[in-house]
Order: C-alpha cells, then sequence, then structure tokens
C-alpha cells in the first residue's frame, strides 16, 4: 500500500503543477495532499493521505480521500477510502459528510464500514491552498480523530 500511496501522491503533484493553478471561484478540481496524526483511543499516529473535490458549484462539492497509517492498529497499518460531500457555507470553509472503508493489516486483515465527518478552513499563499482539517471517523462504535494540514492545488 506504500507504493499505491507514493504513486497516488507524485500523480496528484504532477497532474496539478502541469496546470494553470487558479485559487478563485472558477476553480472545479481541488486535489490535495494531507499530512496528519490520527488518535484512537490512547494511539496516536502519522497519517498521509490524497483527497480530491470536485465543485459541483460555489457551495457543493463531491470527492475521495484515500489515507494510509502505517503504524496504526498496533503496527498493523491502516488503510482509509472514503467518498465525501462537501458543502462550503463560506468559500472558505468545506464541512464534509463520507462514507467508505477502513483496512486493518497485519496477519487476519480486516474490513470495516467508516463514516466521517470532517471540517477544514482554506487560506491560500499564491496559489497553493492551506487547509487545517480536522475529522471524526465512526468505526464500529469506536471514535479516530484525524487532525492534520492539506495542501490543495486548484485548477
Amino acid at each position: 500500500m506504500k507504493n499505491i500511496l507514493s504513486k497516488l501522491i507524485i500523480v496528484t503533484l504532477l497532474f496539478t503543477t502541469g496546470n494553470v493553478l487558479a485559487a478563485g471561484s472558477d476553480a472545479k478540481h481541488y486535489p490535495g495532499v494531507f499530512v496528519g496524526m490520527t488518535s484512537v483511543s490512547s494511539e496516536t499516529d502519522l497519517t498521509l493521505g490524497v483527497e480530491y473535490e470536485y465543485k459541483l458549484d460555489p457551495s457543493l462539492g463531491a470527492g475521495f480521500v484515500v489515507e494510509r497509517t502505517p503504524d496504526g492498529h498496533g503496527g498493523d497499518g491502516v488503510d482509509i477510502w472514503i467518498a465525501s460531500l462537501y458543502y462550503h457555507p463560506i468559500n472558505e470553509v468545506r464541512l464534509g459528510l463520507g462514507y467508505g472503508s477502513e483496512r486493518i493489516g497485519g496477519y487476519k486483515v480486516k474490513h470495516r464500514d467508516v463514516v466521517r465527518l470532517s471540517a477544514a478552513y482554506e487560506f491560500h499563499v499564491e496559489s497553493i491552498g492551506i487547509a487545517p482539517t480536522f475529522a471524526v471517523d465512526f468505526i464500529d462504535g469506536d471514535e479516530a480523530y484525524v487532525l492534520g494540514v492539506a495542501f490543495v492545488f486548484p485548477y
């Protein structure tokens, strides 16, 4: 999975740097790279990911999140795939509701359903969006808290 995540990050960066970046309301595509931490119970681990949002109109969007927590679940590693709908009450704020799957590695691989609530505030440095992000994942009665920053390349 490390290989796949690395390739997704590289493809996202190559794809976005080859286009004219427009951080205004005309942008429809919002690919990004996420770096943060996931905390479950007393365990907190590094989380890396890629995300994408397509803006349907100025206040609504749809997209996906793919994250990898390599040391999660006691070192077994955790992968998350989530499809999300986003609401933008104002241009810089993004509220998300998503549904997807969690895969826990190790000797006996497990898959569990995930519901995610998220919030982000995006500001821009030149044409790159920087979005501090907070999310709560609901997984089989447990909660995982994800906190980090996404670097977004709108076009």
